[in-house]
Parts: C-alpha cells; structure tokens; sequence
C-alpha cells in the first residue's frame, strides 16, 4: 500500500484517482453481443451460453423441481442466516414507506405527489466465484415492497446447467419465482429487449464483471434505466489510536478481496497506527483464501496520515467512499460532517461486513465517487413519483391571472388561452 503522511490539498484530487476502469475496448466486444441478442433472441442466447458458459441449455427458466432440490442443498444453517438476513433489510427497507403528501398551496389549489412501483424490474445476480445470493436480498426485497407486478432474475449457470442452491433458495424465500439461467452482457440485453423466453423490464439492478457493467452502461442510453453507475467495491478506513488494528486490517481485506482493482483507504491519525495495520495486513493475508486477488487490490491502495480532523473529513468528503467505516472515539460527532459516503459504519464493533449482509442496509451503492451524487438502493428506487393537482373554480379564479401573466411574459399565448378561455365561461 502507498503511504502518505499529510498530503497537502493540492495533492488529493490524485490521491482520490480509483484505479482505471477500462472499459473502452469492450464496446465492440459488448455491443455485438447485444445485438445479437436484439435480433436473434433466445437463438442468440442459447449459442452464447454453449460459447461463454460452456452449457447447452433446453431452458433458461428454472423449474419448480430445481427449487425444491436447491433448498435441500443449502445447510440448515445458511437457510436460518439467509431468513434473518431478509427480515432485517425488510424491516429497514419497510420504513422507508411514504404517505401521499397532499399541500393546498393556496385556496383551491390543491397539489400532491404518489409513490408508484416501477411495473417490471430486472435484477442480476453474479454466479461465478463469489454467488451473490445476498445482492438477491438487497434487490428483491425492496422490489417486492415496493409493489413491482413483474420481477425477473438472470443468473449464469454453472457448466453443468444448474444455478447456485443458495441463490435459488433466496429467490423462493423472498417471492421471486421467474428465474432465468442466463448470465454476463446477454443477459442485460434479454432484461433490456425481451426474448422469447425473458420478458423486458423498464430497470434493471445489479452488479456484475466489465462485461455487465458495459452492457448496462449502453443499454441505458438506449432508454432503459439502470439502477447507478458502476465501479470496483471500495472503502475508506478512518482510525485513532483507540482502534484495534488487527479490526482495521480485517475490514480493509474483506473489500480487497473482491477483486484486483477494488481499493481500500485507511486514514490514521497517528503513524504507528499505520506499522501495526500493515503488520496485521501481513499476518492476516496468509490465510486468506482469495489471498492472490487482495494483493492485487493492496497495490492500487492507500495508507495516509492525516492528523488534523477538519482534513481528515474534507478528505472523506472529497474522496466520497462507497463504504466508510469510522473506528474513532468520536465516530458519532465525526459522522456528523459527512456528506460524500454511500454507507458509514460507526465504531469498532462495526464491520462493514454487517451492511454487506444483514443489519438491513442495502449494499448496492455507488462508487467511483459518484456518492457525490447517487445515493444507494433503497425502497425509491423501485418506485416512480408522479404529481397531480386538482382546482376548483375558485382556485382557478385565484391562480388563473398569475399563469395568464407569466404566460403573456412568455409569449405563449396558448397557454395563456388554456386559461382565459375557462375564466370566460364562467
């Protein structure tokens, strides 16, 4: 890990560079595969499947029996974790709920805004070396509270035709019955443009590798929604000298693991608190199964110094982490100047490995500094808004002079007519 202590201002706009996403050179590889897709449908994706995932299929869709089995193939265990998890990001994701807000901004003007499901929502799962069952959790429950009529799940399937028990087992437990084997780009262009056997949907969610990351970012210009801009996991790691290091290492190896070009950031305000992290890094890599994957990450990570508080949260705030897990003694007042952070975790009982999972945050937020901007899947991201207003005669008679002269202003007189033509008449 790089090391730096207290770089100056001028410094951090480079200090915050992630490693370079690269995804230029997948346009064509991508686009062609979306096009196939497009034209040829389920003929397109039973070829990618037998050329990509190395399995003939005779149906995407997964069958009743294949979910029975499933559930019998995850632990007693796993099922019990899976079922705490779920009612945990239901409760979390339940309270988000909002009434309808009515305001009668003057007499007979009245205004209000409604919730409404999105109709039909896609959601991936990745299915390779690390099956997501639990980004299944994060996006299907909410989904369901939400009211969406049409959710639909792509996973890849593995070379001998089956999907991960676990995340059939989630599926069935959470509602989510329509499951399609269909994995990488062509399963976000199924989702996006329907085949025979996938339906579309007006949003789709859900991370994946640079191939799905690509085709979400063209599907998306194409008018298809998507659920936020895409990147490498990160986090950003603030400690004192009341933190354990051996605490700060852990959490710093759990992003590191998920792949080369994660990054991890650990801010320290004291240079020892450094030695011991990086001993503990050491010690704690040995056993790490994914060990070769985390190395990878620690290259492209980083190790400052920063002694000075108001620094320490400008620096957060410009750096703008997807996850930022505070182990200070004042976690709670520091917590306070945050404005950049897709999640934060307080203290150092506070893994960032329990929003990963189960404290019933969701895990799907934005990175690459796009916190900046984007807030994380929540309840409303399922969800549309749509206004509506309703005047009576005297709410006309009140309001209908102020449009009649803006509209005048304007020169759009038509506008002006839609009122005049009312107050006329009466």
């Amino acid at each position: 890990m790089k090391r730096v202590a207290n770089p100056t201002r001028s410094t951090w706009q480079e200090l915050c560079r992630r490693p370079a996403l690269e995804l230029e050179f997948l346009d064509g590889r991508v686009k062609n595969i979306i096009n196939r897709v497009k034209v040829s449908g389920d003929e397109a994706l039973h070829e990618l499947s037998i050329q990509i995932d190395k399995v003939s299929l005779n149906t995407f869709e997964v069958s009743t029996e294949e979910f029975n089995v499933a559930e019998s193939n995850v632990s007693a265990s796993l099922r019990q974790a899976i079922r705490i998890a779920a009612d945990n990001i239901k409760q979390f994701h339940k309270a988000q709920q909002q009434e309808t807000l009515f305001v009668e901004t003057m007499p007979g003007v009245q205004c209000w805004r409604k919730a409404v499901p999105i109709e039909k929502v896609g959601i991936y799962v990745p299915g390779g070396t690390a099956p997501l069952f639990s980004t299944l959790l994060m996006l299907g429950i909410p989904a369901q509270l939400a009211g969406c009529k049409e959710i639909i799940l792509c996973t890849p399937p593995k070379p001998d035709g089956s999907v991960n028990p676990a995340i059939l087992f989630a599926a069935k437990e959470i509602g989510i019955e329509k499951v399609f084997k269909v994995g990488g780009a062509q399963a976000i262009a199924a989702m996006a443009y329907g085949t025979a056997s996938i339906p579309s949907v007006y949003k789709i969610f859900g991370p994946g590798n640079q191939y799905v990351t690509k085709a979400k970012q063209l599907v998306s210009t194409e008018g298809i929604a998507i659920d936020m801009p895409a990147g490498p996991s990160e986090v950003l790691v603030v400690a004192d000298a009341t933190a354990n290091p051996a605490f700060i290492a852990a959490d710093l190896l759990s992003q590191a693991e998920h792949g080369p070009d994660s990054q991890v950031v650990l801010i320290a305000t004291d240079k020892s608190i450094i030695d011991q992290v990086l001993m503990e890094i050491d010690q704690q890599l040995k056993t790490l199964p994914r060990k070769e994957i985390a190395e990878l990450s620690l290259q492209n990570s980083l190790c400052l110094e920063m002694n000075d508080e108001e620094d320490i949260t400008a620096f957060v705030n410009e750096y703008a982490p997807e996850h930022l897990i505070i182990n200070t003694k004042n976690c709670d007042e520091m917590a306070e100047l945050i404005s950049n952070s897709g999640s934060v975790f307080l203290g150092q009982f506070t893994p960032e490995s329990v929003g990963d999972y189960a404290s019933g945050t969701n895990h799907t937020l934005p990175t690459n500094g796009f916190a900046k901007a984007f807030s994380g899947v929540s309840l409303s991201s399922f969800q549309k808004f749509i206004t509506f207003q309703k005047l009576s005669k005297e709410g006309l008679h009140k309001l209908g002079p102020v449009v009649e002269e803006m509209a005048t202003a304007e020169q759009l007189i038509g506008h002006k007519q839609a009122v005049s033509i009312r107050l006329n008449k009466q």
